[in-house]
């Protein structure tokens, strides 16, 4: 059995202007879309934060391997 939902008026009101423009056929569905675009949104801001710890983790000793190379390049010009 479905759980109640108590919504204001004007949260009501948008919903329904988003089933019209969206061609909806329940306010369900307006709720699941914005649920499901939440849930993107959170996990893109979670992937990003996991790209940014991983490069922080990395970036020192990738900046002393580079230094490394750079002594033995044959295009530094001496």
């Amino acid at each position: 059995m479905g759980k109640p939902l108590m919504i204001q008026p004007e949260d009501d009101k948008r919903i329904e202007d988003l089933k019209e423009k969206l061609g909806a056929s329940t306010k369900v569905e307006i709720i699941r879309a914005g649920l499901r675009l939440l849930e993107q949104e959170t996990e893109r801001t979670e992937r990003i934060l996991r790209w940014k710890k991983a490069s922080g983790i990395v970036f020192k000793n990738s900046a002393k391997i580079n230094k490394e190379f750079q002594r033995f390049s044959r295009l530094k010009k001496t």
